[in-house]
């Protein structure tokens, strides 16, 4: 299994993020074409060679014209649909602006959909987050895993005024993540979309043992004496018994409803799963004096239980939350697109523990293949599962 290992030893941001990509392998002229993707040709990439104490780094930029004063989390949604991402980058970027306009709603007593955003909200923010989850993808990383983040010292001038290091919607978002504060004369090390992409991406630390591929340098914007102001990324092959040491140990969060509409119980799920959590799933129940109802079991990471708990309390009619501590194993899984009539279809590659592979072609394209061809999405489906086989190499092989 492909993994990517997150190596912070001065932060992370996420212009550091996607220069570390481009060391490990992104291609350049992806990254240049970016900006068109999510509707906003007018900016421009400038990528240089530079280095950090004698490191040699990618430095990523971005030229942007005047913008809107920041964004509200439902114009971000909305670029990000019309990327023409893979399913699972739009999964997890709308996850990434997600945690962070909570975490900013937690601390300024607000909701996530009245925050304006400011710095998350600007474009170079917008670039970096989607840029490093679907940047990732293509580089065929199943998993990423994330070392101690030094989060620097001192203060920091946001629009909210002066405030310490790490800022708080910063430090709230690196709740149950592995934290050292300095080295001294610092100031911040770690930006609010650099902790943002940490919490939506990481599975944990990272692995006693792994076989090193390639890796490579992002270089931050500041420079300091003596000292590489970098993020390393390390691309990784973990073996099975290796990645048996991957199970995770999460949060299964329930409760039971008998007097709620089943649309707005659903649209309380659907909330839930744009918000990061693992799985959701209803299932029908039977409850006291023969009522139907419906049992709402959510899994989580265990930092995120509390939010998710307070969530079911609020956004649904149930009055209690069940929570027990589970243990999941997750088949690697990387994503591939074929070519269907003319048209892409993004496919869902998971490894099989006998050596196999089983391949599923995202719904979405399937319809919007069969759409504008006029087949039936079965014909669109088992095209595209045929195209997904033919990228597999033989068993055996």
């Amino acid at each position: 299994m492909r993994i990517a290992i997150l190596d912070p030893f001065s932060g992370i941001a996420g212009d550091m993020t996607l220069g570390a990509l481009l060391a490990v392998g992104l291609e350049p002229e992806w990254l240049r074409a970016l900006p068109a993707k999510l509707g906003l040709s007018d900016v421009t990439v400038e990528i240089n060679r530079v280095k950090r104490a004698d490191l040699a780094c990618f430095k990523v930029d971005f030229g942007i014209p005047p913008q809107p004063h920041g964004r509200h989390i439902h114009a971000i949604q909305k670029l990000v649909a019309n990327s023409g991402a893979p399913e699972r980058v739009r999964t997890l970027a709308d996850a990434a602006f997600l945690a962070i306009a909570t975490a900013e709603a937690e601390i300024h007593g607000t909701t996530p959909e009245k925050v304006h955003l400011h710095e998350v909200g600007a474009v170079d923010a917008i670039l970096d987050v989607v840029g490093a989850i679907w940047g990732l993808e293509i580089l065929g990383v199943s998993e990423v895993r994330c070392g101690v983040l030094r989060t620097g010292d001192g203060t920091v001038r946001a629009a909210h005024g002066l405030l310490p290091v790490p800022a708080p919607a910063t430090l709230k978002l690196l709740e149950g993540h592995k934290v050292s504060p300095g080295p001294e004369g610092a100031g911040e090390l770690v930006t609010p979309t650099g902790a943002a992409l940490v919490r939506v991406l990481s599975a944990g630390p990272p692995p006693s043992v792994y076989t090193p591929v390639r890796s490579g340098f992002g270089a931050g914007t500041k420079e300091f004496v003596g000292r590489a102001n970098a993020l390393r990324i390390i691309l990784a092959d973990v073996d099975d018994a290796v990645s048996r040491e991957g199970r995770e140990e999460l949060a299964l969060l329930a409760c039971d409803v008998d007097d709620m509409s089943p649309e707005y119980l659903a649209a309380v799920a659907d909330r839930a799963r744009a918000d990061g959590a693992l799985d959701v799933v209803l299932l029908p129940t039977m409850m006291k004096k023969g009522r139907a109802g419906t049992r709402f079991e959510l899994l989580c990471k265990p930092v995120d239980a509390d939010r998710f708990e307070r969530l079911l309390l609020t956004e649904t009619t149930s009055i209690g939350v069940r929570r027990s501590n589970v243990s999941r194993v997750a088949l690697p899984r990387r994503a591939a697109t074929v070519d269907v009539l003319g048209h892409s279809v993004g496919v869902k590659i998971v490894d099989l523990p006998d050596g196999g592979t089983r391949a599923k072609p995202e719904f979405d394209d399937v319809q919007r293949a069969a759409l504008a061809t006029g087949r039936r999405p079965a014909d669109i489906y088992q095209l595209a599962l045929g195209a997904a086989e033919r990228l597999q190499p033989a068993r055996g092989s």
